[in-house]
C-alpha cells in the first residue's frame, strides 16, 4: 500500500473461527484514511479480567455488568455479505444505536444478546452522512437501556470504556484514555466531525458498540472506526447524533413487527458450540461481578427446580474470583453441546481448581445450562 495513496480500499477480514458469520462489518482507518485487514489485539479482555484491576471498587463492576446486558451483537444481510457489529440499548422501546455501516442496506436483522438469545430487529432509521443508525426490536421494549450523557466535555486524559464484539468475541470490554479531540475525516458517504481518539483498543465488529466514562458509567460516544495497527480507535460524541435518533424512535421510517419470540436457532453445530462457550464465559463473569440473579437465568428449568435461588447464591457467596483457566466444547449425538471449563477459584483464604463438565442445548429455544458435573483437581 502506497503511503500517499489516498483511495479508500473496503478489505473483508475472513475468520476461520467465525466462518459462518461471514465478513465483519466494521470500518477502519488508517492514518492516510484507508480501510486495512487488522489482527486481533492482545489487550481485548473481559469482565474477569477488569475484576483483578478493580477489585475494590464494587460500584465500577457493578455497573459494567449492568451496561454489558445492554449491549448486543449485531448480523445483517447486507449487499455486501453478512455484517457483523455492536450496538445498545437506547430506550425501554427496544431501540437499539449502532453504525449505517454495520446495517448496511439490510431491512431485517438478528441481534443478539448477552446470554446468546437472538432476535428479529428492524432498521427503523438511518442517515445518510452520519454513520448512525437505529434498530427497533419488540422484544426488548421495557428493558433498561444504558445511561447515556447528553452534556458531556471531553477532555484528553479522560478514562473510558469500549464494549463491543470484535472479531466476533461478544462483550468484550476495552479500557483506555481519550487521547485527541475534534478529529474529522470521511470515508465513502460518511462525514465524521469532532471524533474522540481513543486508545482503548477496537476492532473488527467493534463498530456500534458504545463508549462508557469510566467514571460515570455513562454512554459518551459510538465506536465507529480504528486505525491501521496502532491500537488508536475514533469514536461519534453520542450528542452529535440524539437529535436524529430520537425523531426515528418517534416517527420509524418503516412499520415493525410485533413478534417478540426468538428468531434463530444454530443449526450449525460450529455456532452452536461458540455460542455454548460464549454462555459459560458469560455465566462465571455475572458470578464475578455477584450478579447471581443472572447467573441463575442461565440454567435450565429442570435445575432451576431442583436448586433456588437462595441455595444457588449461598454456594458462591464466599467465592471472591473464578478464573477461567481452558475451555472445549464438543457436539453430542442428541445435538446438545457439552462444554469442559477448567477454573479457579477464589476465596478469602483458599484456592481450588476444578474441572467442570456442562450439557447445554435448547429450552424454549434459548440456550442453557441444563447440567453439571464438577470435579475438584489436586
Amino acid at each position: 500500500m502506497k503511503k500517499n495513496n489516498t483511495k479508500i480500499i473496503l478489505s473483508a477480514l475472513v475468520s476461520t473461527l467465525f466462518v459462518s458469520f461471514g465478513l465483519f462489518g466494521s470500518y477502519i482507518i488508517h492514518k492516510n484514511m484507508k480501510y486495512s485487514s487488522l489482527s486481533a489485539n492482545s489487550s481485548l479482555g473481559t469482565l474477569h479480567d477488569l475484576s483483578s484491576i478493580n477489585s475494590n471498587n464494587n460500584n465500577f463492576m457493578d455497573n459494567l455488568s449492568e451496561n454489558q446486558k445492554s449491549v448486543v451483537s449485531i448480523y445483517a444481510n447486507t449487499d455486501k455479505g453478512l455484517s457483523q457489529g455492536s450496538g445498545f440499548l437506547y430506550n425501554n422501546n427496544g431501540d437499539i444505536i449502532t453504525n449505517a455501516h454495520v446495517v448496511g442496506d439490510a431491512k431485517d436483522l438478528r441481534v443478539r444478546m448477552a446470554d446468546t438469545t437472538i432476535y428479529l430487529g428492524t432498521v427503523i432509521g438511518k442517515s445518510t452522512s452520519l454513520d448512525v443508525a437505529l434498530i427497533r426490536v419488540p422484544a426488548l421494549k421495557g428493558k433498561t437501556p444504558l445511561k447515556i450523557n447528553k452534556d458531556y466535555k471531553a477532555s484528553l486524559g479522560d478514562n473510558i470504556i469500549a464494549i463491543g464484539s470484535p472479531l466476533g468475541l461478544e462483550n468484550t470490554i476495552t479500557t483506555g484514555i481519550i487521547n485527541g479531540l475534534n478529529k474529522s475525516f470521511a470515508i465513502e458517504n460518511y462525514n465524521y466531525k469532532n471524533m474522540y481518539q481513543i486508545t482503548a483498543p477496537i476492532d473488527n465488529g467493534s463498530s456500534g458498540g458504545p463508549l462508557i466514562d469510566k467514571k460515570t458509567g455513562q454512554v459518551i460516544g459510538i465506536n465507529s472506526a480504528k486505525s491501521g495497527g496502532n491500537s488508536i480507535g475514533f469514536s461519534i460524541p453520542i450528542n452529535q447524533v440524539l437529535q436524529d435518533v430520537e425523531a426515528w424512535s418517534k416517527n420509524p421510517a418503516v412499520l415493525v413487527t410485533t413478534d417478540v419470540t426468538p428468531k434463530y436457532r444454530y443449526e450449525d453445530m460450529e455456532d452452536k458450540k461458540i455460542s455454548s462457550e460464549y454462555l459459560i464465559k458469560y455465566f462465571y463473569d455475572c458470578i464475578n461481578s455477584q450478579d447471581y440473579v443472572a447467573a441463575y437465568t442461565l440454567l435450565g428449568s429442570e435445575w432451576q427446580s431442583k436448586t433456588n435461588y437462595n441455595l444457588f447464591r449461598k454456594d458462591f457467596l464466599s467465592t471472591r474470583s473464578i478464573e477461567i483457566l481452558n475451555l472445549t466444547s464438543s457436539a453430542n449425538s442428541d445435538n446438545s453441546i457439552t462444554v469442559v471449563a477448567k477454573i479457579k477459584t477464589k476465596d478469602n483464604t483458599n484456592s481450588n481448581t476444578y474441572k467442570i463438565t456442562y450439557i447445554i442445548d435448547y429450552e424454549n429455544n434459548v440456550l442453557k445450562i441444563l447440567k453439571e458435573n464438577v470435579e475438584k483437581l489436586k
